[in-house]
C-alpha cells in the first residue's frame, strides 16, 4: 500500500466526475450550496489557476461531485434552476 492509499484522498477524487465548468464566479458557490443542501458533497477544482490568472475569467473553474451521484446532482440542480451545460 503506498502512501497516498492510505490517506484515502485518491479513492475519492478517482470517483469523482466534473459536474460542470464555468468562469462565472457566482456560480459554484449557488450549486455547491444546493447541492450541500440536498446532501450531496462537491469538491471545487481549479480555484488557485483562476486566482492566479487574477480577475481577467479565463480560466474555467470545475466543480465535482461523486460518480454515483452525477446524475442526481444534475437534476438537483435543474430543479432549482441553476442553468449549466453538461
Amino acid at each position: 500500500m503506498n502512501a497516498s492509499s492510505k490517506r484515502g484522498g485518491c479513492a475519492y477524487i478517482k470517483d469523482m466526475e466534473e459536474l460542470l465548468r464555468t468562469n462565472d464566479i457566482t456560480l459554484i458557490p449557488l450549486a455547491r450550496a444546493v447541492l450541500e443542501d440536498e446532501g450531496i458533497d462537491s469538491f471545487e477544482l481549479d480555484v488557485n489557476m483562476s486566482i492566479l490568472e487574477g480577475s481577467i475569467g479565463i480560466l474555467p473553474r470545475r466543480l465535482m461531485v461523486r460518480s454515483d451521484e452525477l446524475d442526481d446532482a444534475r437534476r438537483i440542480l435543474r430543479e432549482y434552476g441553476v442553468h449549466f451545460e453538461d
